[in-house]
């Protein structure tokens, strides 16, 4: 008996190789990680900025634009957290898949929420960026104030003061961005995924 496809609309759909064609780019996923306050989101926007000026189509995927929709309502335990990390990367895999270059900037504190992104989007689309920019650097920049009220106990579960954050284990790039201008960072990610993701004709 030939089993019957419940999924017919994914034979009907165009390829992916049609819309990268179509876009004149490869589909990719940068996954930025580190602590908050590293610059991973700074970076992300910055290449964007850079990429967009040469005519490849990004979408950045953060916290801010993340928690607020799809994932709102998840919260820090260890269940929310991995569930967060897989919706992003499920989201990351459409975007990838499509031909888009996708910078996803999220804390993803350990190395299997980040191994859980990696099998979803798929090892060969996934480029780790470890923006390595020590504790201390990051507490005295405290973008939005999340360290004190962390300190003060107003937050719990809060990654680099009550909750570790596990260094990557073979990221693609690593990147401290203490006494670094983001012109040299962006440079640094860009020489690194550029032929990656830059179509060949």
């Amino acid at each position: 008996m030939v089993e019957n496809n419940i999924h017919p609309i994914f034979d009907r759909m165009q390829s992916r190789s049609d819309k990268e064609r179509q876009l004149g780019q490869r589909g990719a996923t940068i996954w930025f990680t580190g602590l908050s306050g590293s610059g991973k989101s700074t970076i992300a926007i910055a290449l964007e900025e850079r990429l967009s000026r040469e005519g490849i189509l990004c979408r950045i995927l953060d916290g801010d634009n993340i928690r607020t929709g799809i994932n709102r309502g998840l919260g820090f335990s260890e269940e929310d957290r991995r569930e967060n990390i897989r919706r992003i990367a499920e989201v990351c895999k459409l975007f990838t898949d499509t031909g888009i270059v996708t910078l996803a900037a999220f804390v993803s504190p350990t190395n299997e929420l980040r191994e859980l992104a990696r099998e979803i989007i798929g090892d060969e689309d996934f480029i780790e960026v470890y923006v390595s920019t020590p504790l201390e650097e990051c507490e005295r920049r405290d973008v939005k104030g999340l360290y004190a009220k962390a300190r003060r106990g107003e937050i719990r579960d809060f990654t680099g003061i009550t909750s570790p954050f596990e260094v990557p284990v073979k990221p693609t790039l690593t990147i401290d961005t203490t006494n670094r201008d983001i012109e040299s960072c962006v440079d640094e990610v860009y020489n690194v995924i550029i032929e990656k993701i830059r179509l060949t004709k």
